[in-house]
């Protein structure tokens, strides 16, 4: 299988998933959080982070674009800047736009995947802002589809001690 099939695959079946879990979410969930420990997104901010965890990155990978504002260049941002703490994270405030930015997500990768060749997914390097070592874009781009599958994840378990009835069913899209 070529590296745009894989990805193009892999893209679909992560949003399947997505979408899954996320309507599962309730709007009156949004400020719910882990009780124990520290730093936690609240459920709103993981289903913020989830709705730009792939596409936006497919953007920034492709088409040199990573949303920044004009004047910040992510080369000079420090790690916390990168990543700041949760409670510094922004939030969305219903289930509905959590579901709308995910699709545009989705549109943003696919968009972005079709505007690769199979060649430059397997021999372009695509240093990451926040890691500059060499990869190819192939390899980069499924990171990003196993960054979203990682909070898929963390929603799921969300989800459970929110004491959804969710299962490994709804963890892997069936």
């Amino acid at each position: 299988m070529s590296w745009h099939g894989l990805l193009k695959r892999e893209v679909e079946y992560v949003y399947k998933v997505t979408n899954g879990l996320v309507d599962l979410v309730d709007d009156d969930k949004l400020e719910w959080k882990p009780e124990t420990g520290n730093n936690w997104m609240t459920t709103g901010q993981l289903l913020k982070h989830i709705s730009d965890a792939c596409g936006m990155a497919f953007k920034g990978f492709v088409a040199g674009d990573w949303g920044m504002p004009d004047g910040v260049d992510l080369s000079e941002m420090k790690p916390e800047d990168m990543l700041p703490p949760a409670e510094k994270m922004p939030t969305l405030g219903s289930v509905a736009e959590a579901k709308k930015l995910v699709a545009d997500d989705k549109a943003t990768a696919l968009e972005m995947l079709e505007r690769c060749t199979d060649e430059e997914l397997a021999t372009e390097t695509a240093p990451a802002p926040w890691d500059q070592s060499k990869m190819i874009l192939g390899h980069r781009l499924l990171q990003m589809v196993d960054h979203l599958k990682l909070h898929n994840a963390q929603l799921f378990y969300y989800l459970k001690l929110q004491g959804k009835p969710v299962n490994t069913n709804n963890l892997w899209g069936m």
